[in-house]
């Protein structure tokens, strides 16, 4: 079906590069929401979220929950912007934002650092992934299993770089439903199981702080963690998570402020108003509503695989992580273990072919259009945009090449995860202002770049501190360099500062540039963009829990919750048309 969908869209998507990179900016908003869902359900998802659950209880997800408050501020401060922008990628945003050489070098760092390497580390997880998925699943040699993923990769990368994002769009669309239908009957199957007796059978076989939805917060000593007393964290690491990560860190697919493939769904959808649902959606049902069939199985397996007590603490972290699959081999009939295949296969390449797509967008439009081949140099618009749709394709099977050698050479890519974020700390805060400040510079956010990876190695080198202290110390240093390079360098020339706010139309700190241009300050929206925010965060994490308090039967927790998801969604409501949302 995939490979028809890609064919389907081959024509469309040959037209130009607006076609092949960003369909065209015709998608829906339910098209580019569950594209944004589907790219972030990968085939690693399920089971990282069983080893969580397995080690900290359910309130372990808060490891990623916490990034909704990020999301949301990305939702209702920056989908529009990025749609009014008309750019192609959110990495050509810097050249619209700045100008000159520092900012022409950042554009051409960035187009090959993250569409390249940091996209090879995002493949290669997802891939090693899949290949823990076939050893459990078929018992097979590691050495086979890579030849099958590379055989689905191959298949991917043809489908994506025949039909572009419309291609992949439509085929997330696909996916996601088989997806998530066989997440769902995994979950049911393993309730109905008698040895673990459906909820009522979690709730008196398992420890009732494994059911626990917030985490216990500790005032003295570093974090910890325990079945038997849920997820326990320091003071300091939950101020991290609640206070500082989320707008302070970049991390794909959840930058501060939207970026990577999310920003790209948002530039592809029809209007603004488009990519604000259609971002709004991807944040409801990224919380709320495809987790709790995972959740459900992780519980489950607690009871029907007790962890060993032989085992080390890294051969229990593989253990947690492969029960899910253990599952679905030894308690599903053929069919349905088939189906569930099928349902990781599909994760998989979701994710896959989406990543494919927006490492191709990086590396044809912010470096090859931009430095080896601008479109001047062709002899006509038309033979431009020929030769820049074939070249797209090509980079689409050049990316997936080298991902496929990457994941020969990893063997922990957690520590890359790791890396990955702690050297974005700090950067995040510069990517909210850059649209918010007319002050910030290129070399504003070239500081902001560096310096977390020099904090991150001598901290790393010298050991003298660890997470969460060493998180606060990258990002309270990269936010005193940046901010002191900012006001010992000239601001941007004035006329790249009028045409950026005449195309965005920014709200916030650009009284300068307004004044500059004899615009008279409007009304000032952000107190109510500020509202939609809080309010669309308290209805989310309200309806999050509300569907686990349905599902485990507490009713009058679940009275509350909708009360407060009801005050939320009210209050959200309010907030449209004095914030130009219903615009």
């Amino acid at each position: 079906m995939t490979l028809i969908i890609g064919l389907k869209f081959a024509g469309r998507a040959g037209k130009n590069i607006g076609e092949f990179l960003l369909a065209g900016r015709r998608l829906p908003w339910y098209i580019a929401g569950i594209s944004m869902v589907a790219t972030t359900f990968a085939a690693d998802t399920p089971l990282a979220v069983t080893e969580l659950v397995n080690s900290q209880g359910i309130a372990g997800n808060w490891l990623w929950w916490n990034f909704l408050i990020g999301g949301m501020l990305t939702t209702f401060f920056f989908a529009r912007l990025w749609r009014k922008a008309e750019i192609f990628t959110d990495n050509e945003l810097i050249e619209l934002r700045y100008k000159g050489k520092a900012a022409a070098f950042l554009r051409g760092f960035k187009s090959i650092y993250l569409g390249l390497f940091i996209n090879a580390v995002v493949i290669g997880w997802v891939n090693k992934a899949l290949i823990t998925i076939l050893v459990v699943f078929f018992n097979i040699p590691e050495t086979q299993a890579l030849w099958y993923v590379a055989g689905a990769m191959v298949f991917t990368a043809a489908y994506a770089s025949l039909s572009g994002l419309w291609g992949v769009a439509i085929t997330d669309f696909v996916q996601f439903s088989i997806a998530m239908t066989g997440c769902i009957i995994l979950a049911v199957k393993m309730m109905m199981l008698p040895q673990v007796g459906g909820i009522e059978g979690l709730k008196t076989k398992l420890p009732e702080a494994t059911l626990q939805f917030l985490p216990n917060v500790s005032f003295g000593g570093s974090s910890a963690s325990s079945i038997a007393g849920g997820l326990t964290i320091s003071l300091a690491t939950f101020l991290a998570f609640i206070g500082v990560q989320w707008w302070a860190s970049w991390y794909p697919g959840a930058e501060p402020g939207g970026g990577g493939y999310v920003a790209q769904r948002m530039m592809s959808a029809k209007n603004e108003k488009h990519s604000l649902w259609a971002t709004l959606f991807f944040q409801i049902a990224h919380y709320c509503i495809r987790p709790w069939p995972w959740i459900l199985v992780a519980l489950a397996v607690i009871i029907v695989y007790p962890d060993p007590h032989n085992f080390t603490s890294a051969q229990l972290v593989d253990f947690h992580r492969h029960k899910y699959v253990m599952a679905m081999r030894d308690y599903l009939p053929a069919g349905l273990r088939g189906l569930l295949l099928v349902t990781f296969l599909a994760a998989y390449m979701s994710s896959v072919s989406s990543q494919l797509n927006w490492g191709a967008s990086y590396l044809i439009n912010d470096f090859y259009k931009r430095f080896l081949r601008p479109e001047k140099s062709f002899s006509s618009v038309q033979k431009a945009q020929t030769n820049y749709v074939l070249v797209s394709r090509l980079a689409t099977l050049f990316i997936m090449v080298f991902c496929l050698f990457a994941t020969t050479q990893m063997t922990s890519i957690s520590g890359a995860w790791s890396f990955v974020i702690e050297c974005g700390a700090g950067l995040g805060l510069v990517l909210i202002l850059r649209w918010y400040w007319w002050r910030i510079n290129a070399w504003s956010e070239i500081t902001a770049t560096i310096v977390p990876f020099i904090v991150y190695g001598t901290l790393k080198f010298t050991g003298w501190l660890v997470y969460p202290y060493s998180f606060f110390a990258t990002v309270g240093i990269t936010t005193i360099s940046w901010l002191t390079v900012t006001f010992l360098t000239r601001p941007e020339k004035l006329e790249t500062l009028q045409n950026f706010y005449m195309r965005i139309r920014p709200e916030g700190g650009w009284g300068p540039v307004r004044d500059s241009l004899g615009i008279a300050a409007g009304k000032n929206r952000i107190p109510y963009l500020l509202l939609a925010w809080f309010s669309s965060i308290i209805m989310t994490y309200s309806i999050l829990f509300l569907i686990g308090n349905i599902i485990f039967a507490n009713w009058e927790w679940a009275a509350i919750l909708f009360v407060t998801a009801l005050a939320g969604f009210l209050a959200l409501r309010f907030s449209f048309k004095p914030a130009g949302i219903s615009e």
